[in-house]
């Protein structure tokens, strides 16, 4: 699969664009690209429907800060492919952006079958799902699938998720023929006015059932539990949300699906600390080893590492080991492990333990030099700062 482009690039509008600045962009490029206009021309109808997608997720003020925060990755890409390209036809984005392209088209009559008469049809779209979904650091360090089980709406089996009985049972509605809108002329002192408002006879679905599958009671929805398999990039956090186009709710009467939105979790590492990319580690060592120097094993997100140890290391000193950390959620870079040391002072100690310590007190070996001095103290005076 080709890689997404840029919804801002797709509708040539800056990242700082308005609402309105949006919509006017993806009216333009419908215009430019739109199948009677352009028939036969495949690279238009994809990118009508790239423009569409862009819209879908720009004009949507969650799904924006989403994209803004963290690309693709923040929706539908992250899931296996959302989008338009992923499950929604040329009728399914008139059905929700007709109202975009004002008196240009009504809809794709003369194109392969879509038929003007539909553009007024209201379609049904189904609610959203939200879970909750925890990983452990090594998840969020290499990504990783989750197949949960969720129970939501789903289609009718029995009908085909129109409402009828056996799916046939169904006429085209007798007020708007099918339309789904009503159109009342009335004189006014300006001449006449022309106004348009969905059918009251069958709620905009341009059809009537006329008998009601027993099974889902007309609703053409029955509620089961599904289990849907979700790919979790690496570098995901705490409370970032994901999207899978078309994988909520199903929606009454052959509507368009919600989304399922995946929120995730971070489970809390008994060693280390996230800090954005970078881990922290804190280790203990102790007085000797601190002093003569040596090699310890410290714990990494994928297994233990050997850390050098310098004689003479300072309480304090942050150790760090290169791409140990976690990767960027858009591709870009890798954090690092920092190790802080401290170092442990005995609390009980035994009299002989006490009579070395206490020869080593005599030595100027052991009283802080002017140098360990200014360190510490331009460390505390940056605090500050």
């Amino acid at each position: 699969m080709a890689e997404k482009r840029d919804y801002y690039e797709v509708l040539d509008v800056p990242k700082s664009a308005s609402a309105e600045e949006i919509k006017k962009a993806y009216r333009k490029k419908a215009i430019q690209y739109h199948p009677d206009k352009n028939k036969g021309d495949k690279e238009s109808e994809d990118k009508f429907k790239e423009a569409a997608e862009a819209y879908e997720v720009l004009s949507d003020e969650n799904k924006r800060a989403r994209y803004d925060q963290f690309g693709h990755a923040g929706l539908g890409g992250a899931a296996g492919g959302g989008g338009y390209g992923g499950g929604m036809s040329m009728d399914d984005i008139f059905s929700q952006f007709g109202d975009i392209f004002g008196g240009h088209f009504g809809g794709f009559g003369g194109c392969g079958g879509f038929g003007g008469s539909q553009r007024g049809r209201r379609v049904n779209r189904g609610s959203d799902l939200r879970v909750k979904v925890k990983l452990n650091l090594k998840e969020i360090l290499n990504g990783v699938e989750k197949k949960i089980k969720v129970k939501k709406y789903v289609g009718c089996s029995h009908c085909d998720g129109n409402g009828s009985e056996n799916g046939t049972s169904v006429s085209t509605c007798s007020t708007c023929n099918g339309s789904g809108m009503v159109t009342r002329v009335a004189n006014t002192i300006l001449g006449q006015m022309q106004t348009s408002s969905t059918c009251p006879t069958c709620n905009g679905d341009g059809k009537s059932i006329t008998k009601k599958c027993t099974h889902c009671n007309g609703e053409g929805i029955m509620r089961e539990d599904e289990v849907i398999s979700i790919m979790i990039p690496a570098g995901v956090a705490e409370g970032m949300q994901l999207s899978m186009s078309g994988k909520g709710n199903a929606a009454r009467r052959g509507g368009v699906n919600g989304d399922l939105l995946i929120v995730v979790e971070e489970e809390q590492d008994p060693n280390l600390i996230r800090d954005e990319n970078d881990v922290i580690y804190n280790l203990f060592l102790s007085f000797p080893t601190a002093v003569l120097g040596g090699s310890v094993e410290v714990p990494t997100i994928d297994g233990m590492a050997k850390v050098k140890i310098d004689p003479g290391t300072q309480p304090g000193k942050i150790l760090r080991l290169r791409n140990k950390g976690l990767p960027s959620v858009n591709g870009y870079g890798k954090g690092d492990q920092l190790i802080h040391v401290n170092v442990y002072v005995p609390e009980n100690i035994s009299n002989k333990e006490r009579k070395v310590i206490e020869e080593m007190e005599k030595s100027d070996n052991f009283a802080p030099s002017t140098t360990a001095k200014k360190k510490v103290f331009n460390k505390f005076k940056k605090m500050f700062d």
